[in-house]
């Protein structure tokens, strides 16, 4: 599996670019399959990654350490701003907002949900 960053379009689709950047799929497409275009919900990451054929745990982990993250997985991000949805792949942050980083974006409380290749 190979990971393309995407900035979120709009400073409300964070979820639409992550579930865009794990299944490939364009962040236009996610938006008119979610029917929507601003915040996603926990419960449509779940459903269109399921939707897509991705296995996700629907356990909640809070974390602190990145060497704790799984190979794959989605995160919620408490930052400065607001919550945010995040992506780690194989030691490396796809974030839609802050771009490819090596480290957490700067957040106080982080949770992730594992997706299984």
């Amino acid at each position: 599996m190979e990971i393309k960053h995407i900035y979120e379009p709009t400073p409300l689709q964070c979820g639409q670019a992550v579930l865009s950047m794990v299944t490939g799929k364009s962040t236009d497409e996610v938006v008119k399959t979610l029917c929507n275009d601003r915040e996603t919900t926990l419960k449509e990451m779940f459903s269109f990654l399921e939707k897509e054929g991705f296995s996700v745990s629907h356990k909640r982990v809070q974390i602190n350490k990145k060497e704790e993250l799984p190979r794959l997985c989605f995160l919620s991000l408490e930052t400065p701003k607001c919550w945010h949805w995040s992506l780690y792949f194989e030691g490396v942050f796809y974030d839609p907002e802050h771009g490819v980083l090596n480290d957490f974006p700067e957040s106080n409380r982080r949770y992730y949900w594992e997706i299984k290749l």
